[in-house]
């Protein structure tokens, strides 16, 4: 199964004639350099032993001259070897690296498995990861040391299969693993993109760690649960951690940073108030912080964020530079645009990760030319963009409409900053025209791809098709996205609703069998709000809310008071074909009115009502909150999953473009 590709001949101009070794590790022996061993051998002990002068000068960090000396010592120790290894990471050598390697081979410490253990994992560090496997490979006597070095270096390198490939070879020659060969084959499971069968080899790996009773190593079940967690098995992450006889901060802030990346927010300050209450000796670091920060985000939630930053501060956690840019995010999500960029100000240190973190939080608060601004200041101040910098500002010229401007940012990518456009600049750029009604421009922009487009350009282009109704995109986009994402609701309820809006109801019953045939369900819309630092959650079919009725009291009030002001309920979102009253009562239901009702019930006065939707926000929502905006004279502050809504005096910040 071993077929690797010799590495390319490193030429080294000026050197000395090396020695003739036919085992050594590149074809031409040319590239090794002239380490003969002197003919000079020790007598009598009267010989100068040279281990110690090399040693030395590897600890003063002068390699070529260690390497001189090392060619007139006869036998080196493996403690001179060690050294000189690390020596070479060290100076990122490869050559040299590669060299030395040769010397070994020529005197068989090749073959003592410390020092070949160190081999792989020099070449790792040097990004040589041929070098690695033809080490292994040539290594007779492999401890478990040597395997858990290739399944390091082959993790690290992005290669999980092959890493669970030999994980079974080794299973089958008997070599029992330790807790680190668990460590490392648990991350090989998320190390390349092959996440379904991966997964079930990640499920096989916790079957052998119950069996041979690792489940008591605190380290490997934290591994686990986070490779748990990558693959968005919450529950599966959840039984891990509460099956823990121990846990640590690491396993603490893993288990809230699952709950954080998928999508329950809730759950992260749960677990990280229970934390707080129940491990006083526990405290938690930086990676804890920065998830809670992202719950905070997620929610809305600004209170709990300003509490978040008073511990932060109190704890000197403000240095670190993750910690900042979360902070910067978790107010401007909050809607604390202000408050954010005062904390980006005050950074002393700011890296590419901070300045996105701002250019994003314009983005989404749909000031497009203010990040292109900034987008701008971070290259002028020396930075060089990431591929996330463009899909901040991408995504921001696309809440803004700043077509054009979108334009150009995409072709400097490759011409101005050799990045070369992923999956994600694309859906930017198919979402940037569709949302301007240039649909036919953004499927050209698919056609043209040189990249498989994927669901995410043609999810793009098919919330395009239902922002203007347009029936014959949005059936190709849907062909491809059935396929591609069999089991995503989402897809068949947006050819739904297009569907209805053309008032096409065979169709939207077609479509509806579909879903059904397939056991499929629509993700229920679920709006939260902080109220006195207390999160509250509504869904449009909400009967656990003690003031359920008082809402709902409140929004049937407003509604027809409204009318009289000149509110016409929007119902087109309703995919049934029934009488108009019923629509309307179905739409009243929604759940950012029930949101908005319980804001108006129990804020105070002039305070205002924060709000995140799990879903885009639908029309008659959006217009049903602009009246209530003047006609309660309180600003309404929406987060959907696309951008910010300001509601005030009647009017909202995204001038109806979203």
């Amino acid at each position: 199964m071993w077929a690797f590709q010799t590495p390319q001949t490193i030429q080294q101009p000026h050197l000395p004639k090396p020695f003739h070794n036919p085992t050594a590790i590149s074809p031409k022996p040319q590239c090794c350099l002239a380490l003969r061993p002197s003919t000079t051998t020790r007598s009598n002990g009267d010989s100068n032993n040279n281990n110690p002068l090399i040693q030395s000068l590897c600890k003063q960090g002068n390699l070529n001259q260690a390497l001189q000396v090392l060619a007139q010592e006869p036998n080196p120790t493996q403690h001179t070897y060690e050294l000189l290894i690390l020596s070479c990471t060290r100076q990122n050598s490869l050559p040299q690296g590669i060299n030395l390697h040769c010397h070994l081979i020529h005197d068989g410490s090749d073959q003592d498995p410390f020092l070949a253990t160190k081999l792989i994992n020099m070449y790792s560090e040097l990004d040589s990861i041929d070098n690695a496997r033809k080490v292994f490979d040539k290594t007779r006597k492999r401890t478990i040391y040597i395997w858990n070095a290739l399944f390091r270096a082959l993790t690290l390198a992005g290669h999980g299969r092959e890493v669970l490939d030999l994980y079974r070879r080794m299973n089958r020659l008997r070599v029992p693993s330790d807790r680190f060969t668990y460590t490392y084959v648990l991350k090989a499971c998320v190390a390349s993109e092959e996440f379904v069968s991966l997964l079930l080899n990640g499920r096989e790996i916790h079957g052998h760690i119950l069996r041979h009773g690792f489940e008591g190593h605190v380290h490997i079940m934290t591994t686990l649960l986070d490779m748990y967690a990558r693959f968005g098995c919450v529950l599966n992450a959840s039984r891990v951690f509460d099956q823990m006889p121990v846990k640590n901060v690491v396993s603490w802030s893993a288990m809230i940073a699952c709950y954080s990346k998928n999508g329950k927010p809730f759950e992260a300050l749960e677990l990280f108030r229970k934390m707080m209450l129940e491990n006083q000796d526990l405290l938690p670091n930086s990676v804890t912080m920065v998830s809670v920060l992202q719950a905070c985000a997620a929610l809305a939630a600004l209170e709990q964020g300003k509490l978040m930053h008073g511990y932060i501060l109190r704890r000197g956690l403000d240095s670190i530079l993750p910690v900042v840019s979360a902070l910067v995010t978790v107010y401007a999500r909050c809607g604390n645009l202000e408050l954010g960029h005062r904390v980006f100000e005050r950074m002393e240190k700011r890296d590419v990760v901070s300045w996105n973190s701002l250019i994003s939080s314009y983005g989404i608060h749909g000031f497009g030319r203010k990040a292109i601004q900034i987008f701008k200041e971070m290259i002028d101040q020396g930075l060089s963009p990431s591929p996330i910098s463009f899909v901040s500002v991408l995504g921001a010229c696309s809440h803004a409409g700043l077509v054009e401007e979108g334009k150009v940012l995409f072709e400097s990518m490759v011409r101005g900053h050799k990045i070369f456009p992923s999956v994600e600049h694309y859906a930017c750029m198919v979402d940037l025209l569709g949302r301007a009604n240039r649909l036919d421009e953004a499927a050209k922009i698919i056609d043209d791809m040189r990249i498989e487009p994927g669901p995410k350009v043609w999810g793009s282009l098919l919330g395009s098709c239902r922002i203007h109704c347009n029936v014959e995109l949005a059936e190709r986009a849907t062909s491809r996205l059935f396929e591609l994402e069999p089991t995503n609701a989402g897809n068949y309820v947006l050819l739904a609703d297009i569907y209805a809006e053309a008032k096409m109801w065979n169709e939207v019953k077609r479509v509806k069998m579909l879903l059904e045939a397939r056991g499929l369900q629509k993700v229920p819309g679920r709006s939260c709000i902080e109220i006195r630092r207390k999160i509250y959650s509504f869904m449009s079919v909400d009967e656990f809310n003690p003031q359920i009725e008082q809402l709902h009291a409140l929004l049937l009030n407003l509604s027809m008071e409204m009318k009289e002001k000149g509110y016409v309920p929007d119902t087109k979102v309703v995919l049934y074909d029934l009488d108009p009253e019923e629509k309307e009562r179905i739409v009243l239901g929604h759940s950012e009115k029930l949101a908005v009702a319980f804001g108006l019930i129990n804020s105070k006065k002039g305070e205002t009502i924060r709000i995140t939707k799990n879903l885009r926000l639908c029309e008659d929502c959006h217009s049903f909150t602009k009246f209530i905006s003047k006609f309660a004279n309180r600003e309404i502050l929406v987060r959907d999953v696309n951008r910010f809504h300001l509601f005030q005096d009647g009017v909202c910040s995204c001038d109806d473009y979203w």
